[in-house]
């Protein structure tokens, strides 16, 4: 078609070959900007996009896009408190580093549609004018051409791109179910700090109190400075175990925040105690069963795996001969017009790429120990959390069954000191063991619900149906 337009216009007996010659400039111009982009200016942002309080309780999330199944089932509503679900499907939505891996995957797969269109023919056009009186004419060449082997390669080009974009997409998942993690994990911690900041200050008040009690005794000549020196030791331990406890509480709640997406300033109102159910050996053996087939991680290597394969694939195409083919109308300055065809084609004598092709194989090797490493590390990832994790309940159980008794002691300390049969010395150490069991015990629940929600995200869940595509691109390469 486009031979016949350039034909026509050479043809024309009308205005001048310069009139032609821009008349045809303008509708060659007229085609490849007839589907063209335009460009929008997008300036950059002014302000911080950080979720404030008032705009918190106004965000709506859709369940249905989670990537878990029990937060595809569960109801967000920020009115009533946030429990661990609705932290977790907060920072699936508005995790600032969520964000930017959904752009990479909007580059993937816009890489992914420019691989799959065809190449765009080659349109050459020449235009001699005579400085002979002889002449009858000027002289012309028109030629449309194109890249045969770009043809050949479009189908792996396009598988190439295929499973680069299903590797980010799956990639994406992954990081979507760390950051479910990641905002569990701080939801436990930040419950368990509320839980034992008052422990704490209950204890530097006993602290404080028994260390000013000695202080006037020392007044009265009734203790020793040695006696007091140590009280104020004790208290001073005492209050910077709650000073810690308290920036530690500061650094959990600003690192939610950050993780969700909201302002520094937000204090959010968390609900329920996190409610995460141990799971038992036989769910974690049949887990590890097809652990392959439903951590993203894994599928998100084999997906690269497979682009890797394609690309060497690639490679070995490339060491035939690149092919150009082409068709030509000419004209010569006495009016004679000729028609014909070219072949361009480049010698394999040196080169051959058999760079490429030995760089591309060698990656693909990469890739696969890659992959075998990571699936290595995935078992022994669980089994070390297993291990970690009996030994943490082994001692939560000693912790609880000692309780009743201290706290016995220290009820039966108390009665006997309001009733003045007991010293000082003597009802804040029963009260400060209490105290100190109680934070312990606490710690090692904590630890608990943190291993399981490590171990949760380690063994995963199901591959949402959304991704299902991607699944299959990496099948229909693998077989």
């Amino acid at each position: 078609m486009y031979l016949s337009v350039v034909s026509y216009f050479i043809r024309s007996p009308y205005g001048s070959g310069w009139l032609r010659c821009a008349s045809l400039a303008g509708l060659c111009a007229l085609l490849f900007l007839s589907g063209c982009a335009s460009y929008q200016r997008q300036p950059l942002p002014g302000q911080t996009s950080s979720l404030s309080g008032s705009q918190l309780v106004r965000v709506r999330i859709d369940s249905s896009k989670m990537p878990l199944p029990e937060l595809a089932g569960h109801r967000f509503d920020p009115s009533n408190g946030l429990d661990i679900d609705e932290i977790a499907m907060l920072a699936v939505a508005d995790n600032p580093a969520l964000k930017l891996a959904r752009d990479d995957l909007r580059v993937a797969r816009s890489q992914s549609f420019a691989a799959g269109l065809l190449p765009d023919p080659q349109l050459s056009f020449s235009n001699d004018f005579p400085g002979a009186a002889s002449a009858t004419s000027s002289a012309f060449s028109a030629g449309l051409s194109t890249d045969l082997m770009a043809l050949l390669r479009r189908s792996t080009t396009k598988s190439v791109a295929d499973a680069d974009a299903a590797k980010i997409d799956l990639g994406l998942l992954w990081q979507e179910w760390q950051t479910v993690a990641q905002a569990r994990q701080l939801f436990v911690k930040a419950r368990f700090q509320s839980y034992i900041l008052p422990l704490l200050k209950r204890q530097s008040d006993l602290a404080e109190t028994r260390y000013a009690h000695m202080a006037q005794a020392l007044r009265q000549g009734n203790l020793t400075g040695d006696a007091l020196t140590a009280a104020l030791l004790a208290q001073s331990d005492v209050q910077k175990q709650y000073s810690d406890a308290q920036r530690a509480a500061l650094q959990t709640r600003h690192a939610l925040n950050a993780l969700l997406g909201l302002q520094p300033d937000v204090v959010l109102n968390l609900a329920g105690d996190g409610g995460q159910v141990a799971p038992d050996d036989k769910a974690i053996e049949r887990s590890l069963a097809d652990l392959p087939t439903r951590r993203p991680d894994l599928l998100a290597l084999r997906a690269g795996y497979v682009a890797q394969d394609q690309k060497y694939r690639a490679a070995i195409l490339d060491q035939f001969p690149s092919l150009s083919i082409g068709f030509v109308r000419a004209r010569d300055t006495s009016s004679v017009y000729t028609s014909g065809f070219q072949i361009s084609i480049n010698l394999p004598i040196f080169n051959r790429n058999r760079g490429n092709i030995a760089i591309e194989k060698a990656t693909r090797r990469r890739l696969r120990d890659e992959y075998q490493n990571r699936l290595d590390q995935a078992y022994a990832e669980v089994a070390q959390l297993r291990a970690d994790t009996a030994l943490l309940e082994r001692r939560l159980s000693e912790a609880e069954a000692a309780l009743p008794g201290i706290r016995a002691q220290a009820v039966a300390a108390a009665r006997a000191y309001a009733s003045h049969d007991l010293g000082m010395n003597a009802y804040v150490d029963a009260q400060s063991g209490e105290i100190a069991k109680r934070i312990e015990a606490a710690t090692l629940r904590e630890s608990i619900a943190e291993q399981w929600v490590g171990m949760q995200a380690l063994l995963g869940g199901a591959i949402p149906d959304a991704f299902s595509s991607d699944v299959e691109i990496i099948h229909s390469h693998e077989h």
